[in-house]
């Protein structure tokens, strides 16, 4: 699945995306850059990913 992150504008945006990532159980992270996130999980961890990067201070949107 392929995550479009809004807020996101320097390295450090990239890491607190990736540790909030890394707390979902299960979840695999393929890819995290600025402005986005491609990660592979059943229905539940793809909804906890999500929850994760808004806590995180950020906006995701599932790329269609």
């Amino acid at each position: 699945m392929k995550i479009v992150i809004e807020g996101m504008r320097s390295g450090e945006c990239i890491q607190r995306v990736r540790r909030a990532l890394e707390q979902v159980q299960g979840l695999q992270i393929r890819e995290v850059r600025l402005g986005s996130a491609v990660v592979d999980g059943d229905a539940k961890q793809q909804a906890a990913a999500l929850d994760a990067i808004e806590k995180a201070g950020f906006q995701p949107h599932i790329s269609a």
